[in-house]
Formats: structure tokens, C-alpha cells, sequence
């Protein structure tokens, strides 16, 4: 008789230079709390049974819940001063999906998407459509206010002003933070999940989107494989990073960290930077990187936990 599959939860909160080096001791114990926290969240339902999608949930509600991360109540601002949330959400054993894009009222983004996929005939909403629908499904609702963080309210007046000392506007590199939030989990029952949540860029403009919401490219779940990705959300779309993994995996048989490390490694020859979690239906995980460091927690079923919040890089 088989044995049950290895149920895990693998959760990210964004990667890139989240602070100089070294980092202060209480601000490295503070992300590390809460990415254990968000971890053991999913964890628990996993235990207890809970569904792959229901994990993956938990484990971002309390991550966009945190001022710590570019998503929910810390989200950056954008160029207009208001801030914007994406998320997406995709269940592997149904190919299922929901995502939300340009939200600003609804506390939890995350939990939105999933109600896109289980409560709509939709797979995408935008702006004030989706806020009015996460309403009507019955998601706290809170004032835009809840997301202002003055952290991240001096962080764009700063941007801004450099903006109006330069003589002539010229475009920039991407911001080196990406505090992307994602999730990847396997539930009992075998089945894979992931979502993905984010404030977006730094300074965006023009209703911007980047590849959070996006299935295929930010997120995305089959029977193989479960991805997140946190970056340069230009270049994940150019190159459907979440997609092109699990096909990998799915067509061509590599293992899931052999997959995610060529997807990575194309997206780094094209220019772009950023990272991924990926996990496959083995419990197998894996999270390359092309910038300094990438925030990643999990938990297996064995009870091996790790937490890594370190400026590093995978080779």
C-alpha cells in the first residue's frame, strides 16, 4: 500500500536586499517569527487534513497581515501615493484559479483571489469591480488607510523627490527590494496549491500590474509541481516563469529543483532578477535565486522545520 504523500508547506516573504548588511539582530528575528508563524499556520491544516488551497490561505493572510513585507499592510506606494494589491491563488488538482489586481479596500488580498476561484465563473478581477465583489462575498473590508505604513510612506516621498531633482526624468533600475509573500503547499490527499500576494513596485504608474495576479507567470499549480515567485515582474511575465517550471517538471521529467534553477537561470540571462519556491508532488522543494538573498520558511511532515532570512545567493 502506499505510503501517504509527504504533506508540506513552503512559504517566501520576497528576495533581494531587504536591508544593508549586516542586518539588525531584532529586525532578522522579527522577519523570522513571522515567516515561522505563516509556516505552522498552513502547517496545522495540513495536519489536521486541511486542503492545499486552505493552507496556502492561512499561511499569506498572516504574512499580508504583517507590516514586514511588501503585501497587505506594508505595501509600498505607488506613484499616485495609494496603494494597490495583487494576489493569485491556483489549485493544482483542478487547475482552478483566482487572482485580484488594484485592490485597496479589501484586508486580505489572498483571500479574495480564492473567492474569485470558488465563488465566481472568473479567473481575474481589477480595481474597484473586485473590491465590490470581495464585499459582497463577505471579506473584511477595511479603509486604505489600514495599509499606510510610514515606513513606506517616507520610502516613496523619498523616491519621489529624487524623481523632481533630476533634470530630465530617465527610467530607473527596479527597485532591489521585492517583498513579494507566496506559498506552495501538499495537502494529504496529494494535491498542490499556490498562491502568491504583493503590494507590486515601488513607485508604480499607469494602473501597473505585475506577475502576482498573473497564473502562468507569478503563480501557478498543476498535478506536478507548485511555484511562487517574487521580482521583476516584467521579466516573470515575459517568461511565464511559474508555468515554464511546472512543465519542466510535467513534460520533461526534471526534478523540481533542477526545473526551477533553468527557468531562473533564463530569466538572469534575460536580465530580469528575482526568485522562486517551488515544491513538487514528492514534497520535494526548491528556491533558486539571482538576487542577494530570498526570506523562505517550511515545514514538512516529518516535523523539519528551517527558516532562512540571510543575504545569500544559491549558486
Amino acid at each position: 500500500m502506499p505510503s501517504a504523500p509527504p504533506f508540506t508547506i513552503l512559504v517566501h516573504g520576497g528576495s533581494g536586499r531587504l536591508y544593508p548588511e549586516p542586518m539588525p539582530a531584532a529586525k532578522a528575528a522579527a522577519y523570522s517569527a513571522k515567516l515561522t508563524e505563516a509556516a505552522q499556520a498552513g502547517y496545522a491544516l495540513l495536519e489536521q487534513g486541511g486542503s492545499s488551497v486552505a493552507a496556502v490561505e492561512a499561511s499569506l493572510r498572516i504574512l499580508e497581515d504583517s507590516p514586514l513585507f511588501n503585501a497587505g499592510r506594508g505595501a509600498v506606494f505607488s506613484h499616485d501615493e495609494v496603494n494597490e494589491l495583487d494576489a493569485s491563488v491556483m489549485d493544482g488538482a483542478t487547475l482552478r484559479a483566482g487572482a485580484v489586481a488594484g485592490v485597496r479596500t479589501v484586508r486580505n488580498p489572498i483571500s479574495a483571489a480564492r473567492a474569485v476561484m470558488e465563488q465566481s465563473a472568473h479567473v481575474l478581477l481589477t480595481g474597484s469591480g473586485a473590491d465590490a465583489f470581495a464585499a459582497q462575498a463577505g471579506l473584511e473590508i477595511v479603509d486604505p488607510s489600514w495599509f499606510r505604513i510610514e515606513e513606506r510612506w517616507e520610502q516613496i516621498q523619498r523616491v519621489k523627490q529624487a524623481e523632481r531633482q533630476r533634470a530630465a526624468e530617465q527610467p530607473g533600475p527596479p527597485p532591489a527590494k521585492y517583498g513579494t509573500v507566496g506559498a506552495v503547499a501538499l495537502d494529504k490527499a496529494g494535491n498542490l496549491a499556490a498562491g502568491t500576494s504583493t503590494g507590486g513596485m515601488l513607485n508604480k504608474k499607469f494602473g501597473r500590474v505585475g506577475d502576482s495576479p498573473l497564473i502562468g507567470a507569478g503563480t501557478y499549480a498543476n498535478h506536478c509541481c507548485a511555484v511562487s515567485g517574487t521580482g521583476h515582474g516584467e521579466f516573470f511575465i515575459r517568461h511565464a516563469v511559474a508555468h515554464d517550471i511546472a512543465a519542466l517538471v510535467e513534460y520533461k521529467g526534471l526534478p523540481v529543483a533542477e526545473a526551477a534553477a533553468l527557468v531562473m537561470q533564463k530569466v538572469a540571462a534575460a536580465g530580469g532578477v528575482g526568485g522562486v519556491i517551488a515544491l513538487d508532488a514528492q514534497g520535494n522543494i526548491a528556491m533558486p535565486h539571482s538576487t542577494e538573498g530570498l526570506f523562505w520558511a517550511y515545514r514538512k511532515a516529518d516535523g523539519q522545520t528551517q527558516v532562512n532570512v540571510c543575504h545569500m545567493i544559491i549558486e
